[in-house]
């Protein structure tokens, strides 16, 4: 597992570059400002849990694997979907009902760093 969380950290840090490029350039003249910042909102927390899955991936190969890294990486994978997923459509569309999503994505990623830390906790 560890090297599919490595693998899916690197993508998912690509895509936050590359979504933040998109926001930036492509959406600047197209959104609100306000709608503008919901979307950097989603680039910052998809590039953080992009890192923290690259943190879980090397923990997985460095302490060995464990279910309770294995749960961190799903959680924060989710939560990069439910979050900054709903941030991007809500920012794009102006559907406003997704910004009931967004806090199941917030509960997913503290999930992931309370598992993280009860992982290195457990391995210390």
């Amino acid at each position: 597992m560890s090297k599919i969380f490595l693998m899916l950290g690197a993508v998912n840090a690509f895509l936050a570059v590359a979504l933040g490029a998109f926001g930036a350039h492509g959406l600047k003249s197209r959104l609100s400002p306000d709608l503008l910042e919901v979307y950097q909102t989603g680039v910052s927390y998809h590039m953080y849990h992009a890192l923290g899955l690259l943190a879980v991936g090397l923990l997985a190969h460095w302490l060995s694997e464990t279910v309770l890294l294995n749960w961190a990486g799903w959680m924060m994978v989710a939560g990069i979907l439910l979050f900054s997923g709903s941030l991007y459509v809500l920012s794009i569309t102006g559907i406003r009902w997704l910004g009931a999503i967004t806090p199941l994505g917030g509960i997913a990623f503290l999930a992931g760093w309370a598992l993280l830390a009860a992982a290195a906790w457990k391995a210390a």
